[in-house]
């Protein structure tokens, strides 16, 4: 198990670990999208989908271990890279002229921090409901918790719609890079596929923001409308 040991704690393999836990990061940024986006469909569906989620705890529970442990896990090492990186280079360029990197490339670690704040804000709001208790006192006419009256409510407060707005362009940047990054990571980016495994990461970046971001925008314009006896 030496051999694994050694892996892990060289750039290698903190790249392969970095790509590995992303695509399962990426997979549920995806899931988590389709299912929020029935939010358009109605209050009925979006209430039942929420009701599925729960009704097998054991295995949401399975779920929530693995996403947390494949975070923890990714955002680890992603500062071990960046400490590597910056000790191999100790002296900065005096005038730093970027050829062939993009300014996502340049500041993955600080859209990845932006992201992982707004992660524990968007956690503490939506699920745990510590920011907004009062919440947690919506019902469906079912009986069931009102999960699309919270959403709306939620972003029909312009600092709360902004701040996921703002959220949702630097996970963008940061899908935009990283996705691509992942084929190169895994050593599957070769010359005959680099044409388009380096658009992967943006055309996945684009749908990822538009779909997020069509949801706060759409409440905020009034498109969508709470349900009648909700305030």
């Amino acid at each position: 198990m030496r051999w694994l040991w050694n892996l892990t704690i060289s750039s290698i393999g903190a790249k392969v670990l970095m790509a590995l836990t992303g695509v399962v990061l990426v997979g549920f940024v995806f899931g988590h999208m389709i299912g929020n986006l029935q939010v358009f469909v109605g209050q009925e569906t979006l209430n039942n989908y929420a009701v599925f989620l729960h009704s097998k705890p054991a295995l949401l529970w399975v779920v929530r271990v693995g996403l947390l442990s494949c975070f923890v896990v990714h955002v680890i090492f992603s500062a071990r890279l960046t400490l590597l990186n910056q000790a191999a280079r100790p002296v900065a360029y005096q005038a730093r002229k970027p050829l062939r990197s993009t300014f996502a490339s340049r500041n993955m670690f600080v859209t990845g921090f932006v992201v992982l704040a707004f992660l524990l804000f968007h956690l503490a709001h939506f699920t745990w409901r510590i920011t907004h208790p009062q919440y947690s006192e919506l019902t469906d006419a079912a009986g069931r918790f009102d999960v699309y009256s919270m959403v709306i409510l939620s972003f029909r407060d312009p600092i709360i719609a902004g701040s996921y707005i703002v959220a949702m362009i630097l996970l963008g940047l940061h899908l935009s890079h990283a996705v691509s990054s992942i084929f190169q990571s895994l050593g599957l980016n070769t010359p005959l596929w680099f044409a388009l495994t380096d658009k992967v990461g943006p055309v996945i970046a684009v749908i990822v923001v538009l779909g997020n971001l069509s949801m706060p925008i759409a409440i905020l314009a009034g498109w969508v409308s709470l349900p009648p006896g909700v305030m």
